[in-house]
């Protein structure tokens, strides 16, 4: 798969810092850098400490993304399922579920269950 073009960059980049502001408050800043067609995702926290995330890879679509958790235990990434049960979605979500971890909120991870 080619890399995204520069729009899709750019608004990848935007989506992830829109959310961020609204959902993760000790996050001064969401990297985003591109390498072929991944993206990996960082937090500069506010205390100047750099966590990485996850790595989001481009299959065509600005809206659905692959989704690797990064292995802190390993230094790498390896392709993981979202809560959701897929293995790519949006890059929100992808955020959510890498900040839950790394983050230490993982109450994006409970689902609601339908009540009959």
């Amino acid at each position: 798969m080619k890399a995204p073009p520069a729009s899709t960059k750019d608004s990848l980049t935007h989506r992830l810092r829109a959310h961020a502001d609204g959902r993760w408050p000790d996050v001064a800043e969401v990297k985003v850098r591109f390498r072929a067609n991944f993206a990996y995702v960082d937090a500069l926290l506010d205390d100047g400490t750099t966590v990485k995330l996850c790595r989001l890879r481009y299959g065509g679509s600005a809206s659905t993304w692959g989704f690797a958790i990064y292995r802190a235990s390993h230094d790498d990434y390896e392709d993981s399922f979202l809560p959701s049960g897929a293995m790519g979605g949006t890059p929100e979500e992808a955020l959510d579920c890498a900040g839950g971890l790394y983050l230490g909120d993982q109450v994006i991870w409970l689902r609601d269950t339908p009540t009959n």
